[in-house]
């Protein structure tokens, strides 16, 4: 998954990873021929006094440096500029992915983990390009050229380079094996604490009322401490890295000198050859450090690859058609055809057999009890979910053939949970139309009876809204929810439970307004209350995901014993209040 996931993603940087690599050829092989020349001073120019040497090959030491010093910097450019591109288209496929997701979708992969899985996830795999355009691509040019050079100065002493590359490498082998596991675990542990997190924010008010205080801090300290326990216990396995590369090292160095020291004794080897020696060795360590610091990144990012991958890879169930029909001969005719769905998994379906007409002008309402799969029925016809069985038509045609843009430009949506964007009131209201005019959003605001707490707002139109619209109230969201679908003009208006914030008489108010606003337009209505529903041109009932009765309000009292049954029982209950 991590090489598909690069290779798919750096296609488009070849030219910049080109650039980078031969730069790090240039700044590492600078690198390497400097403790040459600094040998050359020790031996031609210290041990024999010649000043002139030292001076000249001290300027040919300042010039290659110069040059290793212009290669790092611009290989560093050209790498940052690769990685966070890279993180930032990965991040676009990932966004633009999720978007052609429908509810099923969303609701299997879950919403914090899509959100990890967009920010740390490839947070990871970004680390991973940039270590290895800073680190992975000089490793293995300085050790194979620190291993040539250091056998060009003494091959008596290669040895010992074989020695501490063995034990090094070993010992942090064994260090990453026993780590491995948990970077996976430590993403999961992740996903769960934003999972908590998220549910405690959205859900705060509830807690509060309910006193979960206590119960909610106590599942956030589990995730919490579950995370910390994790990332201790990598810690702990990497706790001795440092310490044993420093060691290897420090022991390599004290080896160089001692042996080293004994050739020079013997008159085998200069000084100058063995100070080159040692900072050879340095330098091999050094790569075989900075490639097992790659091992140490690669899991982690492997795990992530894996998961951004399940999104990148998951199909939508709603899935836009090959040729999409892009115009409507008519406007605002909504019609069911025998349409049947299916959750996955579920034994029985939640609609079965639903057939229906919705003609412009008309209105047409569903009620029944919890269950019964009004919200359901009402999503199949913006197409948040795909009918399993029967056709959905607008204007005559299926909305599996429509092309999106023209299917949702034709519908109002007000959900059942009305959410608002963070910005401010007339932002929110443009969704459906940015070009709309202020006298059209008040004209708006004025139908859905959101006018006056508007206006009484210090910046009006440009007063702001919070995330999820939470520094208003549950009726206003509903009414600017409501505002904001009047605002595109659509032919086909949905109202999904959309009224039950409202008090009795702003719902009244807020329907007769409606009825002269959306006169020549398809509307549908999902309502709990009687009141909101009684003066719908049809009523249907369902029970059980079928339609039991269809009539209007008075029809039905008589010919429907589970509607009859609603209007009782509401009116029960308004006596008592």
């Amino acid at each position: 998954m991590l090489l598909s996931t690069l290779k798919t993603y750096l296609a488009p940087y070849k030219a910049a990873m080109t650039a980078v690599v031969l730069l790090q050829l240039i700044a590492t092989t600078a690198s390497l021929y400097l403790p040459t020349l600094n040998a050359r001073v020790i031996d031609e120019g210290v041990a024999r006094g010649d000043t002139a040497a030292i001076w000249s090959l001290g300027t040919v030491m300042l010039g290659i440096t110069l040059i290793q010093v212009v290669g790092q910097v611009f290989a560093i450019y050209f790498g940052a500029r690769t990685a966070m591109g890279f993180g930032r288209d990965l991040r676009a496929s990932i966004f633009a992915r999720v978007l052609t997701f429908s509810s099923r979708e969303v609701n299997k992969l879950g919403a914090p983990s899509l959100i990890t899985r967009t920010t740390n996830d490839v947070q990871q795999v970004q680390q991973l390009v940039m270590m290895t355009t800073f680190m992975i691509v000089q490793a293995p040019i300085m050790m194979v050229g620190g291993i040539f050079m250091a056998l060009r100065e003494d091959v008596g002493l290669s040895w010992l380079i074989a020695v501490a590359v063995v034990v090094m490498g070993t010992i942090i082998g064994a260090i990453l094996l026993q780590a491995l596991p948990l970077f996976r675990q430590m993403q999961t542990r992740v996903d769960a604490l934003n999972r908590v997190l998220r549910e405690q924010i959205s859900g705060l008010r509830v807690i509060r009322a309910f006193v979960r205080e206590p119960y909610e801090a106590s599942r956030f300290n589990t995730a919490n401490h579950e995370l910390t326990d994790t990332s201790l216990r990598v810690g702990r396995r990497m706790l001795t890295f440092f310490p044993v590369v420093q060691f290897v090292m420090t022991a390599s160095s004290v080896g160089v000198m001692w042996f080293g020291g004994l050739r020079v004794d013997a008159g085998e080897m200069q000084i100058g050859q063995l100070t080159a020696f040692l900072q050879y060795l340095i330098q091999i360590l050094m790569s075989v450090m900075m490639s097992t610091m790659m091992l140490m990144i690669a899991p982690r990012a492997q795990v992530c690859a894996v998961r951004i991958q399940e999104v990148l890879r998951t199909s939508a169930s709603v899935v836009p058609p090959a040729n999409p029909v892009r115009t409507l001969a008519a406007r605002g005719e909504v019609r069911f055809e025998h349409v049947a769905f299916s959750y996955p998994g579920a034994e029985e379906p939640v609609l079965n057999d639903i057939s229906f007409t919705v003609s412009p002008g008309e209105t047409i309402a569903f009620i029944g009890s919890t269950g019964s799969g009004k919200t359901t029925l009402v999503s199949l016809i913006p197409r948040l979910f795909d009918a399993t069985g029967g056709r959905v038509l607008v204007d005559g045609v299926d909305v599996r053939d429509l092309d999106p843009e023209v299917l949702w430009s034709s519908i109002g949506l007000v959900p059942q949970k009305p959410y608002l964007f963070s910005g401010t009131v007339a932002s929110n209201l443009r969704y459906g139309n940015p070009d709309a005019t202020d006298e059209e959003l008040w004209h708006a605001l004025e139908v859905a009876q959101a006018r006056d707490f508007v206006a009484a707002m210090p910046a009006r139109l440009d007063a702001p809204i919070a995330q999820g619209g939470t520094n208003v109230s549950g009726g206003q969201r509903q009414r600017l929810s409501i505002a904001r679908a009047l605002v595109a003009q659509p032919d086909v208006y949905v109202f999904d439970d959309s009224f039950s914030a409202l008090d009795v008489a702003t719902d009244a108010r807020l329907r007769a307004a409606l009825a002269k606003e959306t006169g020549e337009a398809a509307v549908v209505i999902v309502g709990q209350r009687v009141a909101t529903i009684a003066g719908a041109d049809r009523i249907v009932v369902l029970d059980a995901g079928r339609i039991e009765a269809v009539g209007t309000h008075d029809e039905l009292l008589v010919t429907s014993p589970t509607y009859a049954e609603i209007v009782e029982s509401q009116f029960k209950v308004e006596e008592a209040a």
